[in-house]
């Protein structure tokens, strides 16, 4: 009796241990650019609700989550700030399929407290102006764009505070560290903030086309290729529009 106890105990533990890969195999790793990462934690809940799977996000500046999973990361999906971090993956031969645009970013700059702001604003901004760093955040890239197209990425009017990522950045102009910055039309949104902002015009910076691609290091590429083709649906891309974005697929109203 006490081996055949011994036995079913076991048993049970290998029944435990199988239960446990299957239930950690149906965890989806999400690597998500900072800009994303609100809209995508909307997202997320009704996903999680309607197939009974579960995300784990981790947020970072695009350039850095590349770097990650270029080295390996166990990620099963990246959701990028731009095109080009996904395609240097699929040229490596470190992607399973071609990259996937879900959205198309939009950049603002934000001035808390300064009421009605125009591109006058930026031009008589005397201090310090927020942006993310351009080597590795595709918003950093456009903000830095956006100041050459208007001759003031040069001159010494400006003293320029770099994030790590467009998160950090959002938090030097929130917290009044830094009066004022270049941040992007999600994080405004999902924050509520009504005024004190300029969208700014497509033309003055490189469409922010930003790509979703499964690596090939992916332990759950069947999990991350259900979750893209949700994501492309009607109303996923509705509600991404919805977040300050214009929609990945069939998108209207950019260059």
């Amino acid at each position: 009796m006490k081996i055949l106890s011994v036995i079913k105990g076991l048993a049970g533990l290998a029944l435990g241990a199988v239960i446990s890969v299957q239930a950690s195999a149906d965890v989806l790793k999400i690597a998500v650019s900072a800009n994303f990462h609100s809209a995508l934690k909307e997202l997320v809940t009704p996903f999680e609700k309607q197939t009974g799977d579960k995300v784990a996000i981790s947020v970072g500046s695009t350039g850095a989550l590349y770097n990650q999973i270029s080295h390996g990361a166990p990620f099963d999906l990246f959701l990028a700030a731009d095109k080009r971090r996904p395609q240097m993956l699929v040229d490596a031969g470190k992607a399973l399929d071609k990259p996937v645009t879900y959205a198309y970013g939009r950049l603002a700059y934000w001035k808390p407290g300064a009421g009605k702001v125009a591109y006058q604003t930026i031009k008589a901004e005397k201090g310090r102006i927020a942006i993310a760093n351009p080597r590795t955040a595709p918003y950093g890239l456009a903000a830095q764009q956006v100041l050459e197209h208007m001759g003031l990425l040069d001159t010494k009017k400006h003293q320029l505070v770099q994030g790590n990522n467009i998160a950090q950045t959002w938090q030097f102009v929130k917290t009044g560290n830094v009066p004022s910055g270049f941040v992007a039309l999600s994080q405004l949104r999902a924050d509520n903030v009504t005024g004190d902002y300029l969208v700014l015009k497509e033309d003055l910076y490189d469409r922010i086309e930003q790509q979703a691609v499964i690596p090939k290091s992916a332990p759950n590429s069947r999990l991350a290729q259900k979750f893209l083709e949700y994501l492309e649906g009607e109303a996923q891309q509705k509600q991404i529009q919805d977040a300050g974005y214009y929609p990945g697929v069939h998108p209207t109203g950019h260059k």
